[in-house]
């Protein structure tokens, strides 16, 4: 038994593709996206893993992604917890935007800073670190006893809420983590320690 959990991306949205901040709003899955997340499930079960429990977001191009992952890994009738503590961070008034549209209006730089700054939020929406308060205490008291348990965790989630739980579990700085790039469904796979740091860590590229 080893401590596993696997973070994965949903695949590609249909606002993903029509480069428009997303958020909070709940488009589905591009068709791209549809073959994103059931290539991740092909890499998972070349890897012989077996998830005990998975968590995603209270958002459908999350939980598409984890049920096309567990098709393809032949896992029925699974245990899944939705909640809103992994969703997207919310972009506020940007939701819904175009981010040429977005620059047009607020000019390159101001976007840039509320996209890529890790405490500077959008208007009526979340900084990186506002995401991340709630995304770590919901990490540490509900989905890593799991982990440090010898289950095998899949948390299937969003850009910028897996940034948040991966700054937490690699101890990043917030410089570091703002250069962080998650590709849409790419299985991450760490094994943990029993003191809940990194063993391991292997990225199941395309």
């Amino acid at each position: 038994m080893t401590r596993t959990l696997v973070l994965v991306r949903h695949g590609q949205s249909e606002w993903n593709l029509k480069n428009l901040f997303t958020g909070w709003r709940d488009p589905d899955l591009t068709d791209q996206g549809h073959k994103e997340a059931i290539s991740a499930g092909k890499k998972l079960k070349i890897e012989g893993l077996k998830f005990d429990i998975a968590y995603t977001s209270a958002l459908q191009r999350a939980q598409a992604t984890c049920q096309h992952i567990f098709d393809e890994m032949g896992h029925s009738n699974f245990e899944t917890i939705r909640d809103q503590a992994l969703n997207e961070r919310d972009y506020g008034d940007l939701s819904g935007l175009n981010k040429d549209d977005a620059r047009k209006k607020w000019g390159e730089e101001q976007v840039y800073i509320w996209r890529r700054s890790y405490d500077i939020s959008p208007p009526g929406g979340e900084s990186l670190r506002d995401t991340g308060a709630r995304v770590w205490p919901y990490y540490i008291n509900t989905i890593q006893p799991h982990v440090l348990r010898s289950e095998t965790v899949l948390v299937v989630a969003h850009g910028n809420s897996l940034r948040a739980l991966i700054m937490a579990l690699e101890g990043l700085s917030s410089e570091e983590i703002i250069r962080q790039e998650l590709p849409t469904g790419i299985p991450i796979i760490y094994r943990l320690n029993a003191d809940s740091t990194i063993a391991s860590k292997k990225i199941l590229e395309s």
